[in-house]
């Protein structure tokens, strides 16, 4: 299934900040959304910013335009605001994307679990995120940064406890 770009993508002044407020706005928000549902499509979890403005995300070689180093900043600062991305460095030149929060991949997480009444069991990180029984599953494939994020919040919320074991990390379920 091939990525959906939104109408803006084609229309070149897209990919210059507007200077009206209101207009500037919508437009931040369409570049959030369009940032997130490519990450999300491509499952892209961590950007370098260097080469996220020569990726299709901000470029668009069809008409030739791309997003300014700049405007991706402002970009990715929005969506640091909204909770969807993390800086690793004080450069800030790469960054964690969260097209799903970690309270939201928990939330999937722990429906599987109740569903195919697995509470109250213990399971590795491992077979969470690469076993056959989450095969199929959205979460199936998680980053592990992203997974142990997504359980402590779980943890917090008393339905689940991580613990370590002679080979990794564990969750057990309530």
């Amino acid at each position: 299934m091939s990525f959906e770009w939104p109408w803006q993508y084609n229309f070149p002044p897209f990919f210059t900040l507007q200077p009206n407020v209101d207009t500037r706005q919508k437009q931040l928000a369409a570049w959030c959304s369009l940032a997130l549902s490519y990450c999300r499509h491509h499952k892209l979890y961590t950007l370098d910013v260097m080469e996220a403005q020569e990726s299709p995300m901000f470029n668009n070689k069809k008409i030739e335009r791309k997003l300014s180093m700049e405007a991706i900043q402002v970009v990715f600062e929005e969506l640091r605001k909204k909770g969807n991305l993390e800086w690793l460095d004080k450069n800030k030149s790469r960054c964690l994307v969260m097209w799903r929060r970690p309270e939201e991949w928990g939330k999937l997480i722990y429906q599987w679990v109740s569903k195919n009444g697995m509470v109250n069991s213990v399971f590795t990180l491992y077979e969470l995120s690469n076993g056959d029984d989450t095969e199929g599953e959205e979460f199936h494939g998680l980053e592990d940064w992203m997974l142990l994020r997504s359980l402590q919040a779980l943890q917090t919320e008393g339905k689940a406890e991580l613990f370590t074991m002679d080979d990794g990390k564990g969750v057990k379920f309530f």
